[in-house]
């Protein structure tokens, strides 16, 4: 376990900002960033990853949809394809989620 910067798993102030806020409690990424029980700060507040696991995007549903910050699954393929330059939805393309909470 380690202590990361916050930007390993969240690319941007912007998804940061929404993190703590409590609006994002997962990013799914192209690759893992990160190890289960590693830690960041954002604002003086602590976040431990709890889960690392991959999937395809296929697999994401309306509720990790949310937990990225998004009204619903139509609305995050339409920021994903807004955001990543060539990027093409494939439900085959392999992602890893990372889920991360406050620590008390």
């Amino acid at each position: 376990m380690a202590h990361i910067d916050a930007s390993e798993i969240l690319p941007n102030g912007h998804v940061q900002q929404m993190a703590a806020e409590g609006a994002v409690t997962q990013l799914h990424r192209g690759h893992a960033y990160a190890e289960e029980g590693d830690t960041f700060d954002i604002d003086g507040t602590t976040f431990e990853v709890t889960a690392i696991e991959h999937r395809t995007l296929g697999d994401l549903t309306d509720e990790d949809a949310r937990a990225e910050g998004s009204e619903d699954l139509e609305a995050y393929r339409e920021r994903l394809n807004r955001v990543h330059d060539e990027f093409e939805w494939d439900d085959d393309s392999e992602v890893v989620r990372h889920a991360f909470e406050p620590r008390e």
